[in-house]
């Protein structure tokens, strides 16, 4: 068994002895720490790029120079799971496409009565039927409800009516109620006077 392992043996080691070989064997290493050391300083700035604290880009290229040449590959594969999903420039692009949205949708119409969408077209609410807008008289041109003079021909607009508030059924209950309090009230007062006249009819009472 000796006599085999032995050639075989001194092949390898003459092979690794060759001054070819060990140049290659330090290129590769130096080109392993070279991208050990390129992935650290990519992490520090990937996540200089997502987040606004200043420390957690130290503490991503220490992580992956803490897992050495051979292993750092782990340490950049945990980085990936651990950072975050947007980057900053990103974030500011969403929250900027956000707010334009929404004042959009607040620059869009609507009606002031039930809060619905409506279209710059309409008149009448088509949910609540609530006015809108209204015509002008002269030039038939659509104006809104709050202006004295129609901004097309010139003509003085009559402000509209205000509709009265129908009462609610509470209200109403309320009012019931006082109307039958007070009916009571002069029901009382009318029995009372009628006592008193029968009293005064009867005369003084003796006693004996």
């Amino acid at each position: 068994m000796s006599q085999i392992l032995t050639p075989i043996g001194d092949a390898i080691n003459s092979f690794l002895s060759d001054s070819h070989v060990q140049l290659l064997g330090r290129a590769i290493a130096v080109y392993i720490v070279f991208v050990w050391l390129a992935c650290a300083y990519w992490a520090f700035r990937d996540a200089q790029s997502r987040t606004a604290n200043p420390i957690v880009p130290y503490l991503a290229a220490i992580l992956i120079i803490l897992f050495t040449p051979v292993l750092f590959p782990f340490g950049l594969l945990l980085y990936r799971l651990l950072r975050p999903g947007e980057t900053v420039a990103e974030a500011n692009e969403r929250a900027i496409a956000e707010e334009a949205m929404l004042r959009e949708i607040e620059a869009q119409p609507h009606c002031a009565n039930c809060d619905r969408r409506v279209e710059a077209e309409w008149l009448v609410c088509p949910t609540c039927r609530n006015q809108l807008r209204r015509l002008c008289p002269s030039c038939s041109r659509r104006v809104e409800l709050d202006w004295s003079v129609c901004a097309w021909c010139g003509t003085d607009l009559v402000p509209p009516p205000v509709a009265a508030s129908r009462p609610s059924a509470s209200g109403r209950r309320g009012v019931r109620a006082g109307a039958g309090v007070a009916d009571a009230t002069q029901a009382a007062i009318a029995g009372g006077s009628l006592e008193f006249r029968a009293d005064q009819q009867a005369g003084p009472t003796t006693l004996p």
